[in-house]
């Protein structure tokens, strides 16, 4: 039973779907999906059309509304909107590391996450949208991030169930392996870190001095984890968004208090430290990130720790040798390293599991080229450039591929720029949609 909600400017609805596992065999494993749909107040009653968002990631839950807000804001203008919690996040039928251990040995944990990827998600949606507008009912779809990748397989699986598209940094390349993806990732993370440190200096040292002392010793987490050197150089996630670098400068100011020994790394600091890099509240994206690059027709022997097997090709990210040479440590960033598995306790029992799935080939295809270039979905799309966690050159190669796709090129905003732009961002894709752009 359907439980409806309301809060500041919105109502919502809760729907939860009862899903094959497997889409080829819908008569096998069933899971629970969830979906939130969100329509303006006053206007429950009215024909509207259908929003379907999906979430960037891989392993994020949708976004939980507090009212009218954000891109939420705009779209409700035009839209009911479907917020989707993807297969295995959020009040979907979880997978984690509690979730995961009653499904038998870490091969067969990894057999059941391979059904996680973007061609199942577009399969869920599609059951979705003909329970909620009918076989014949056809919604606009608005993927992030990882959600346009989603949009991308959507648009090459099932394109009828389509009216339109919206992208915001989430053109992938069709043919782009997992090490691709990262060669070109490393020196964009590297210019991110420059700007860093162009724009904080006095970050340059307090960096070294956390990478001398965290070589030296680990510090311990406070949820049991270690803080090594190369799991302290992950804060660059940061770097990807617009107030990104102002986040982890003020956390770096506060990283050393005097202790009864001498300096130690505040708590004030590690607890920062661990709100930012734990990924107990989203262990699918370490555990399924790089297969969401496996395509058997790019890359048919597998992922192989792609970001760690790249990285020693960029040795400026080596935090002991730029200690040695006295430069500024870099750090990493949209890159899920082998050792994370060692070092996170919301990871450290699937450690096995995402060693599976690294050496799993011959991935499914998750793009088809040829219906990409035959396309009659309209599709708009944002590319925020110099995007840290999606090359710029890859998107464009991308647009250019998919018939009648258009997009937008700016620098105003970073990878978050739908969510911090006050809806500006998925304004300007609706006016190019309606024709006033």
């Amino acid at each position: 039973m359907s439980t409806t909600s309301r809060l500041p400017g919105i109502v919502t609805t809760d729907h939860v779907f009862q899903l094959p596992l497997d889409h080829q065999l819908p008569d096998g494993e069933q899971i629970e999906v969830y979906a939130r749909e969100v329509v303006a107040a006053g206007r429950e009653s009215d024909e509207l059309p259908w929003l379907l968002f999906l979430q960037g990631g891989p392993g994020g839950k949708a976004a939980r509304p507090l009212g009218r807000d954000s891109w939420l804001a705009r779209a409700l203008d035009d839209y009911r909107v479907l917020l989707l919690d993807q297969r295995g996040t959020g009040r979907s039928t979880p997978a984690n590391r509690q979730t995961l251990a009653r499904r038998g040995t870490p091969e067969q944990q990894a057999d059941f996450l391979a059904h996680f990827r973007a061609d199942s998600i577009v399969r869920d949606a599609e059951v979705i949208r003909r329970r909620l507008l009918g076989e014949d009912g056809r919604w606009t779809v608005l993927g992030q991030s990882f959600g346009g990748f989603c949009t991308l397989t959507y648009l090459s699986l099932a394109p009828e169930g389509l009216r339109e598209a919206f992208v915001t940094g989430g053109l992938a390349g069709l043919r782009s392996s997992a090490e691709d993806v990262y060669r070109a990732a490393y020196p964009r993370v590297a210019r991110k870190n420059e700007a860093h440190y162009a724009r904080y200096p006095q970050d340059v040292e307090r960096v070294r001095r956390i990478a001398a002392h965290l070589v030296q010793a680990a510090a311990r987490l406070p949820d049991g984890g270690l803080l090594t050197v190369e799991a302290f150089q992950g804060l660059g996630m940061l770097l990807g968004f617009g107030t990104g670098s102002h986040t982890l400068h003020y956390l770096l100011e506060e990283a050393w208090v005097e202790g009864l020994d001498g300096p130690e790394l505040s708590d004030t600091f590690l607890a920062g430290v661990q709100a930012q890099l734990s990924f107990a509240h989203g262990p699918l994206y370490a555990v399924l990130h790089e297969s969401i690059y496996g395509q058997r027709s790019v890359d048919p022997a597998g992922t192989e720790w792609a970001a760690e097997s790249v990285r020693k090709e960029f040795p400026e990210f080596d935090a002991e040798q730029a200690l040695a040479e006295g430069r500024p440590v870099l750090f990493t960033g949209e890159m899920i390293f082998p050792a994370l598995f060692e070092t996170d306790p919301a990871l450290q029992p699937l450690r096995e599991t995402a060693q599976f799935l690294a050496e799993r080939g011959n991935w499914p295809d998750l793009y088809d080229p040829v219906r990409l270039a035959g396309n009659q979905v309209p599709v708009f799309a944002v590319v925020f450039h110099d995007d840290m966690y999606v090359d710029t050159a890859d998107s464009l190669e991308t647009a250019q591929a998919v018939r009648g796709l258009r997009t937008w090129v700016t620098n105003e905003w970073e990878h978050d720029g739908l969510r911090v732009s006050g809806g500006a961002v998925l304004d300007r894709l609706i006016r190019m949609a309606r024709g006033e752009l």
